[in-house]
């Protein structure tokens, strides 16, 4: 057992720090005194310890003193055998993972509401998504998780596929049968992938959805800066203690993290992983305690608001919802007949409350340790007035978020594939070579190799009338879309 109280990173930096050593290195705003202004904004203890890499530091590219070390308190808190710092956020992360397995032409099983780092993975690698369908909440009109049948199924179909992709949890909080999936794959030697990034809590709280680490997985991407309290794009990617019998190795994860991760690591998000993997390992239990205690008070609260529908563990199926994270304030809004994405806008232009996302139906506010009562309560309140001042009828309004793809390239081959622009209202029964998503989440409506059908234009004509934020396309207006010639 290590020392959990250690910081590695952040003791040498503030040895550094105190050692008021004169740079003539990069960067160049030489511990603030270039950029009076960008002090002034982020105080000069940031600038101060904003810095290169040097012997004293160590190196992310090849860590061997204090980032290693780091490293390695991680790991033992994580029941990782193994972590590696990501300081190009959790999609860095998962991207490593993928890359780190397969290949082109190799076949991983995922399902289709997957983040785009992880099909942006496949256009990178080369490999073959092979699909399954994650079940549909008819009435919340969410995907959720994959049922195991129907994972075995597809690795009895394609029993020469390298790997398994699965998200645990979604981001609405729907957790499929990760130990079961991971088993079933184990015996077919497949490699299991786990898109951890709204899980980093699982590792430390009593009561919720089993860690990818304590299921058996081989790789975890964990986005430490989403509930684990890091600064934002900092991550953690774990390996599992089986990993190696499916060549996923320490020295093969860190060749590959080097093929796109910056040399120039900063030294802040280094830093704020230390410190906060710390505090979850010696406060974790007590820190989710409270997150769950702030989520349970908020949904019966606006339960008692009539029309939202706060879903939580009711949900739970022991199939494609096998189980739920009740830390997410998961929102049904369709039955006040406003999208998601409307009580989105009204709450942040009418209310000044940012939360995480609205889509076509739902809401999500994400619930951290740093949520104060009184910010409940508004909350609450707000949704109260919205519900007052806004709703209507909801006759006519989109009930699906999941449109099932029909497949016919690769990614790789429609992402590089001799291409036209086409009007995007005149592209069905068209190849994609681009991707079209609402973000946030960033689950692609679209994805390159995918064919375009009416019903996944009018999604789109959809959710771009009712506020969407779309991405993903060249043409920023989405007006435009690129299609195979």
């Amino acid at each position: 057992m290590q020392d959990q109280h250690k910081a590695p990173v952040y003791e040498a930096l503030l040895k550094y720090r105190d050692a008021r050593i004169v740079p003539f290195d990069v960067p160049g705003h030489k511990h603030g005194k270039g950029n009076r202004e960008l002090t002034e904004f982020l105080g000069k203890s940031c600038l101060s310890v904003d810095v290169n890499s040097m012997k004293p530091l160590d190196n992310l590219c090849h860590p061997t003193s204090v980032i290693k070390e780091s490293e390695e308190l991680a790991a033992e808190a994580f029941g990782a055998a193994y972590c590696f710092f990501m300081v190009g956020g959790t999609t860095s992360a998962v991207q490593s993972m993928i890359l780190s397995v397969c290949k082109a032409g190799d076949k991983i099983i995922m399902p289709r509401n997957v983040h785009r780092s992880a099909i942006n993975s496949l256009v990178l690698s080369g490999a073959i998504p092979v699909y399954v369908n994650p079940g549909v909440n008819e009435r919340l009109g969410i995907p959720l998780g994959m049922s195991a049948s129907d994972v075995e199924k597809a690795i009895l179909e394609n029993p020469d596929a390298r790997a398994v992709f699965v998200n645990n949890p979604t981001y609405y909080g729907v957790c499929s049968d990760l130990k079961k999936i991971t088993d079933i794959a184990h015996k077919h030697g497949m490699a299991v992938l786990v898109d951890e990034a709204h899980g980093t809590h699982f590792y430390f709280g009593d009561g919720l959805p089993i860690s990818a680490m304590a299921a058996g997985a081989d790789m975890a991407a964990v986005s430490m800066h989403k509930s684990g309290g890091s600064l934002t794009q900092s991550s953690f990617l774990l390996i599992g203690g089986s990993a190696a019998d499916f060549g996923v190795t320490e020295g093969r994860v860190r060749a590959v993290i080097n093929l796109t991760q910056t040399t120039s690591g900063s030294y802040l998000l280094l830093t704020s992983l230390d410190i906060s993997r710390r505090n979850l390992a010696l406060n974790g239990k007590e820190i989710v305690k409270k997150v769950l205690e702030t989520a349970s008070y908020a949904r019966e609260e606006i339960g008692k608001i009539g029309g939202y529908y706060a879903f939580a563990e009711e949900l739970i199926n022991g199939d494609d919802i096998y189980d739920f994270d009740r830390t997410k304030l998961s929102v049904h809004t369709r039955d006040i007949g406003l999208a998601g994405i409307e009580v989105y806008d009204y709450l942040r232009d009418c209310y000044d409350i940012q939360i995480e996302f609205g889509d076509i139906g739902n809401i999500l506010a994400y619930i951290s340790v740093g949520d104060m009562w009184k910010d409940i309560e508004r909350l609450v309140s707000a949704m109260a007035e919205i519900k007052r001042r806004f709703s209507g009828d909801k006759t006519g309004m989109l009930e699906h978020e999941y449109i099932e793809p029909k497949v016919v390239l690769s990614p790789q081959e429609a992402f590089y594939g001799n291409t036209q622009m086409v009007p995007m209202a005149e592209s069905a029964g068209r190849i994609s070579c681009e991707f079209v998503m609402c973000y946030p989440p960033g689950i692609p409506l679209l994805a390159p190799g995918e064919m375009i059908t009416e019903e996944i234009l009018d999604h789109i004509r959809y959710s771009k009338e009712r506020g969407c934020v779309m991405t993903g396309t060249e043409d920023m207006e989405m007006d435009n879309i690129k299609v195979i010639a």
